[in-house]
């Protein structure tokens, strides 16, 4: 089973940047799909990217494209999601997830083990 630690998150203003991390450990974690997602307060869990198990293929939302960037680090097994020009709507605990499906999952149920979140609040 792996485990996920997400770190990196805090508070930036509108415009800003922040580069998430998640850790991933225990057995056979390089073999799993790992998505980012997020949920603001009082709304659904979103989809935000995902990257495939070699990291060479990766996802997105439309509303991210060509402002996030999802990356990973097989050496480290860690994957990295770069968010730049953030928008105060997309203050939000942010959770990376491993699935063991289709590098673009795109929905939760296909995620089996999540991390705890890391909260994101941009300032307008």
């Amino acid at each position: 089973q792996v485990q996920l630690v997400e770190s990196g998150g805090g508070l930036v203003q509108a415009g800003g940047s922040l580069r998430l991390s998640c850790a991933a450990s225990g057995r056979r974690s390089t073999s799993y799909v790992i998505g980012w997602f997020r949920q603001a307060p009082g709304k659904e869990r979103d989809f935000v990217a995902s990257i495939s198990r070699g990291g060479g293929q990766a996802y997105y939302t439309e509303s991210v494209k060509g402002r996030f960037t999802i990356t990973r680090d097989k050496a480290e097994n860690m994957v990295y999601l770069q968010m730049n020009s953030l928008k105060s709507e997309e203050t939000a605990v942010y959770y990376c997830a491993a699935a063991q499906g289709f590098s673009d999952s795109r929905y939760d149920y296909q995620y089996d083990t999540w991390g705890q979140g890391a909260q994101v609040t941009v300032s307008s």
